[in-house]
């Protein structure tokens, strides 16, 4: 009787620890994600061009996320566009804009709540070239 008993207490012991460990591979997840801070970032086209595709990256990589407009566009003179819940890694994040003549422009901004590029005449395009 003894015998069945710890053999019971053994196996009940062993399957409360197994349900501990699962429960934390599936829970720890979702805890780190509720803490990644988020923010909305706003571009402002000042220029004389009109933006048609926009993009996130992390500030060191050249591997872009979804285009942010989604078909809709950024007009020029004036024209905005504010991207929310976006959520960072670090501090900054990298903002891509994609002009009508398909030269791109790229802004490092930071992660603050609020943050803003705006795109003037003067800022530097990448056309390929």
């Amino acid at each position: 009787m003894r015998t069945s008993l710890r053999k019971s207490n053994t196996l009940f012991t062993s399957l409360v620890a197994l349900a501990i460990c699962v429960g934390i591979m599936v829970c720890a997840p979702l805890m780190f994600a509720a803490h990644v801070p988020t923010s909305s970032i706003t571009i402002v086209n000042n220029s004389g061009r009109e933006i048609r595709h926009l993009y996130l990256s992390a500030p060191d990589q050249n591997n872009w996320g979804s285009d942010q407009l989604v078909g809709s566009v950024i007009s020029p003179g004036g024209g905005s566009f504010t991207i929310s819940d976006v959520s960072c890694g670090g501090s900054t994040i990298k903002v891509i804009a994609e002009d009508q003549e398909g030269c791109f422009s790229y802004q490092v901004v930071s992660c603050s709540e609020g943050a803003t590029w705006t795109i003037t005449n003067d800022t530097s395009r990448d056309c390929g070239n």
